[in-house]
C-alpha cells in the first residue's frame, strides 16, 4: 500500500450502483479506494435519468442488491417497477449506511489513464487538474451511460429548448401549453411519452423505427407481498436468471407446443406484464418461426390498444421480437388516442434538417417549442472511450478496439495490466439483471486481488490466446441467434462509423459456469506477474 496523498491502492471510475459496491467490497478488505464521478451526485444511470416517467424495467424486489441479508430486509419498495426518485433514494440509502460518501469525489471527470510501466502503476489525470496513482483502475462507468445526440442538420439554429432523456435537469422543466418533440422509441422515448403527452399543449413523435413493448402492470407493492418475498430471497432472486420468479423461464419450444399450448403461455405472460416475453420459449431467439408467432401475438395486441387502425400498423415493428431490447410500458400505444399526440414516420422520411422553430420531414415543417432527444447512448463502450486509456507501449484502448471490443469475460483486455471492467463488453451485461451481474463482477474482481496478494503478484492480464478465443466463443453464441436480424445498440447500430458488432454475451448461466471454472482452474487464461523486479 502507497501512502501519497494522490496514490491509491484502487481507483473506481463511476459512482452508480458499480462503482459504490465496487468501493465497499474493496474497502472491507483493507485497500485504499478512490472513486471519481462526473456528475454532482451518486447514482449512475439513476441520477441523470431523470425524465418523466423513468422507471427500472426489472422489478424492485429484484434490482436491488443482494451482498447484505439486514440491507435486503430493512429496504421497504413502494412499487412492483420503481421509479427513478425511489431507485435513487435506494442508492443513497446504501451509501450512508455503509458510510461510503468519504470516499467518493463528486463533479470530477476521470479524463486520462496512463499505464507507467516502470513502476507497474496507473496515473490518472482528472478534470479538477490533478493527477493521481494507482495499482488497480475499474471502470464502474455503466453499458448505458454515453449520451447521444445525433449530428442533424440545423440543430444548433433550433431556438427552442432542448433535452436529452440521459442528461434530464433536476427541475424538470415547466412544458404547458407548449408544442413538444420527442425523437426516438427506445425504452426511454416509450416511457417518458405518456408523460409528457399529459403536460404538452401538443405532442409530436419521430418514430424511425417501431418498438414492440408489453405493458408494465405496474402496482404498489402490499407489504404481505414483501414480506413473503423476503422471506425466501435467495432462492427467489436465483429464479428466472435474476429477474424474479414471475419471470421463470418456460423450458420448451414453440416448436414442440400446440398453438392452444403458445396462446396459453403468451396470455398468461401479457396478463403478468413485464419482460417475460423474453422467456417465453426456449426457441424464441433462435427460430426465426417460433419468434415470428410471438412477434404476431405482440402486433395484434398492439392493434388492440390504438384506435386508429392505420396507425397502429404504423405502430406495429416488423422485426425480429427481442432483437432489440424489448420495452415494458404504461398506457405507451394508448397515448396514441389522444387527440393531442401525432406520429411522424422518419423511417420512411428521415428527418431533413432542424429549424430555427422546428423540424422538416418531408418537406414539411413541425413547429416545436420543446424537442426531447430519447436518441439513447453509445451503448457499452462509449463512456469506456471518455477516457483516455492508454497501457502497454502506450497503446490507446480506443485504437485496440477500433474493430470491436476485446476481453476475456468481459473483465480485462491484453496489454492494460491491473485494468478492470464491470459488465464490460463480452459478459451478459444488457441481457440480465444489471445488478446481479455487477455483485457477481465487483466480486470476481475482489477475489482476484486478494488471489493476487496471496500469490505476491504485481499485475494480471489475460493472455492474448485467451482473449481471442473469448472473443471466437461470444461471437459464435450470438451467431446462432437473431440478435444480427435488426439494427440495434447492441451491435452499435446507432452510432454512425461503429463497427457492427454484437457486445454483450449470451447466455448467463453459461458465463456463470465459465466464471467458476476459470477460477477453479487457477485463473485460467490470465498471466500473473510476479512482485519481483518491481521498483
Amino acid at each position: 500500500m502507497t501512502s501519497g496523498t494522490n496514490d491509491y491502492d484502487v481507483i473506481v471510475v463511476g459512482a452508480g450502483f458499480a462503482g459504490l459496491y465496487a468501493l465497499h467490497e474493496l474497502r472491507s478488505q483493507g485497500r485504499r479506494v478512490r472513486v471519481f464521478e462526473a456528475g454532482d451526485g451518486i447514482g449512475g444511470t439513476w441520477f441523470w435519468n431523470r425524465y418523466p416517467g423513468a422507471r427500472c424495467d426489472v422489478e424492485s424486489m429484484y434490482y436491488s442488491y443482494s451482498f447484505d441479508p439486514a440491507l435486503e430486509q430493512e429496504w421497504r419498495w413502494t412499487e412492483r417497477y420503481a421509479t427513478q426518485p425511489e431507485i435513487l433514494r435506494y442508492i443513497e440509502h446504501v451509501a450512508d449506511r455503509y458510510d461510503l460518501r468519504r470516499d467518493v469525489q463528486l463533479e470530477t471527470r476521470v479524463e486520462s489513464a496512463r499505464l507507467d510501466e516502470a513502476t507497474g502503476r496507473w496515473h490518472v489525470h482528472t478534470s479538477d487538474g490533478r493527477d493521481w496513482t494507482a495499482r488497480f483502475v475499474i471502470m464502474a462507468t455503466g453499458c448505458l451511460s454515453s449520451s447521444n445526440v445525433p449530428d442533424f442538420e440545423g440543430l444548433a439554429d433550433f431556438r427552442g429548448e432542448q433535452y436529452h432523456t440521459g442528461r434530464w435537469p433536476k427541475r424538470s422543466p415547466d412544458l404547458a401549453g407548449k408544442r413538444v418533440g420527442v425523437i426516438g422509441t427506445g425504452s426511454s422515448g416509450i416511457q417518458s411519452i405518456p408523460e409528457l403527452a399529459k403536460q404538452a399543449a401538443h405532442l409530436t413523435v419521430f418514430q424511425r423505427t417501431p418498438n414492440y413493448s408489453v405493458p408494465a402492470n405496474n402496482a404498489p407493492l402490499a407489504p404481505e407481498a414483501q414480506a413473503a418475498v423476503k422471506a425466501d430471497y435467495a432462492r427467489l432472486r436465483a429464479m428466472g436468471n435474476g429477474f424474479g420468479p414471475v419471470l421463470e423461464p418456460n423450458p420448451y419450444k414453440v416448436s414442440e407446443s400446440t398453438p392452444e399450448q403458445v396462446r396459453a403461455v403468451l396470455d398468461e405472460r401479457w396478463a403478468v406484464g413485464g419482460l417475460g416475453f423474453l422467456s417465453a420459449f426456449t426457441d424464441l431467439l433462435v427460430a426465426p418461426d417460433s419468434n415470428r408467432l410471438v412477434a404476431d401475438y405482440v402486433r395484434d395486441r398492439i392493434r388492440e390498444r390504438v384506435d386508429d387502425p392505420e396507425l397502429a400498423e404504423q405502430l406495429c415493428p416488423d422485426t425480429v421480437y427481442g432483437c432489440k431490447r424489448p420495452c415494458i410500458d404504461t398506457d405507451y400505444y394508448e397515448t396514441y388516442n389522444r387527440p393531442n399526440v401525432s406520429l411522424v414516420d422518419v423511417g420512411r422520411h428521415p428527418i431533413e434538417r432542424f429549424t430555427k422553430t422546428g423540424i422538416v420531414v418531408d418537406g414539411r415543417e413541425h413547429p416545436l417549442d420543446v424537442v426531447v432527444f430519447a436518441t439513447g447512448f453509445d451503448a457499452m463502450t462509449g463512456s469506456i472511450f471518455k477516457v483516455d486509456i492508454r497501457g502497454r507501449g502506450g497503446e490507446l484502448l480506443r485504437e485496440k478496439w477500433e474493430a470491436g471490443p476485446r476481453t476475456y469475460l468481459g473483465l480485462q483486455t491484453v496489454g492494460f495490466p491491473n485494468l478492470f471492467f464491470v459488465t464490460g463488453p463480452g459478459s451478459p451485461s444488457v441481457l440480465s439483471n444489471m445488478i446481479n451481474s455487477i455483485e457477481q463482477h465487483v466480486e470476481w474482481i475482489a477475489d482476484c486481488l486478494q488471489a493476487m496478494d496471496e500469490r505476491g503478484a504485481a499485475a494480471i492480464e489475460p493472455e492474448r490466446g485467451a482473449e481471442d478465443a473469448w472473443v471466437e466463443h461470444a461471437n459464435a453464441l450470438a451467431a446462432h441467434t437473431l440478435y444480427w436480424s435488426c439494427s440495434s445498440w447492441y451491435l452499435g447500430d446507432n452510432i454512425p462509423g461503429k463497427p457492427r458488432v454484437f457486445m454483450p454475451y449470451v447466455g448467463i448461466p453459461l458465463y456463470r459456469q465459465k466464471l467458476a471454472e476459470v477460477v477453479a482452474k487457477g485463473y485460467e487464461g490470465f498471466a500473473f506477474e510476479p512482485l519481483s523486479g518491481r521498483g
